[in-house]
């Protein structure tokens, strides 16, 4: 075969993968960086604890490292973004065993990017994300998985698994882009007069009540805010019933490891740090990543979560903040809908045909909600974003109980 003097391997963590050797195929995303996929694993954020087991797949011409892609063997859905609950149910009603699962992702992330990493300069891509995604198929088969989900791929990694017979499964996210505002009031001046109304009143609330703000890199972070912004986070769970996916520990590596970055927003009342948000910033993109608050005040996640972000990306000269899945309430603070999705393949042959058979029936409905939200633009003008993006969302509630 053409492809008979390359190696691939299995990795169970990024330590066994030089770091220079994975950034030479990720990239400038910054959350499919070494450090910030490495921090899960330092930190057992991934683990069998977990349900998250990394299980990277490699492919190596000689010594060098010419491809790769995040994977991990799950044993439940949490974490994902895309939701197949109701397919575990199925297959599972139906006798057979629906966990583990092979996934390639980024962890806790429904963030568009790379999926199959393969060195720019070699000759033959498309063979060679061919070959990786038969090895993922044929990891399956040899060991009882029920299937492979690539989840959130870009543009070229989605061509590649359609190519290879993978079902596509669309979704929806929110972006807003910066149309090179000189200020916070240009952007003002594109919404729509209520719109425009609703977020100044929004703002107000929020200054009214005596909350000030202000943005941190890492570079500037103490250890005092970074663990005001853990509690806020943790709180943030506790409140909604559940744990928080993170250990303190994954954090303090990403500060410390690539403290450029990241971005941490941070409200005070009455001389008191009382909330805080997380970014992480890439070449062109700010993405949106969690969020907390020790107290309830009105708005603040509005000005925390989007208008801090927002205004910090008008002065940066930042293209995109990346909203997330879900939340609809997006829209009214001038974010667009755009599409994502996912690419699926099942082991048993007839359950592959049964989840084809259900997002053809899903398919229509979702195009049908993305023109909905694309009439209730909030723009004078309705913008255009880009098709394939980007991100992650600020809410605990993105996962079902």
């Amino acid at each position: 075969m053409p492809l008979s003097h390359l190696s691939f391997n299995w990795s169970r963590g990024l330590q066994d993968i030089a770091p220079a050797a994975w950034q030479a195929l990720a990239g400038p995303h910054p959350m499919l960086d070494y450090r910030f996929l490495h921090a899960f694993e330092s930190s057992a954020s991934v683990d069998h604890q977990t349900g998250w087991v990394p299980y990277h797949l490699t492919v190596f011409d000689g010594e060098q490292l010419i491809a790769a892609a995040p994977c991990y063997i799950k044993t439940h859905s949490y974490g994902e973004y895309v939701f197949d609950w109701s397919w575990a149910d199925a297959y599972e009603q139906a006798g057979g065993t629906y966990y583990p699962k092979l996934i390639s992702a980024i962890p806790f992330s429904p963030v568009t990017g790379p999926r199959l990493l393969i060195h720019p300069d070699y000759a033959e891509p498309e063979q060679l994300a061919a070959a990786m995604l038969q090895h993922m198929r044929a990891l399956c088969e040899q060991h009882g998985l029920s299937g492979t989900h690539v989840l959130f791929p870009d543009a070229l990694s989605a061509t590649q698994c359609a190519a290879q017979g993978l079902l596509r499964r669309d979704g929806v996210q929110f972006r807003w882009e910066n149309q090179d505002y000189a200020d916070w009031e240009a952007f003002m001046a594109v919404l729509s007069r209520d719109k425009r109304k609703k977020i100044r009143q929004e703002r107000n609330k929020v200054t009214q009540q005596g909350v000030t703000c202000r943005v941190r890199n890492g570079q500037q972070l103490t250890a005092d805010e970074l663990a005001l912004f853990y509690q806020c986070y943790s709180n943030t769970y506790h409140r909604h019933g559940s744990q928080p996916y993170l250990s303190m520990a994954f954090f303090e590596h990403i500060v410390r490891d690539m403290p450029d970055n990241i971005l941490l927003f941070i409200a005070t009342h009455a001389g008191e740090d009382i909330a805080a948000s997380l970014c992480i910033s890439g070449p062109e993109s700010l993405y949106g990543r969690y969020w907390g608050s020790l107290r309830d005040i009105s708005c603040l996640h509005f000005e925390l979560c989007y208008y801090q972000p927002q205004a910090f990306c008008i002065s940066q000269g930042i293209r995109y903040f990346e909203g997330g899945a879900q939340g609809v309430h997006k829209l009214a603070r001038g974010f667009a809908p755009y599409t994502t999705c996912s690419y699926h393949w099942l082991t048993h042959e007839d359950f592959h045909q049964s989840v084809a058979r259900f997002l053809a029936r899903e398919e229509p409905s979702m195009q049908h909600y993305v023109n909905e939200l694309e009439e209730r633009s909030p723009y004078k003008v309705v913008a255009h974003p880009a098709s394939e993006g980007s991100m992650s969302d600020f809410s605990v509630n993105d996962e079902p109980a």
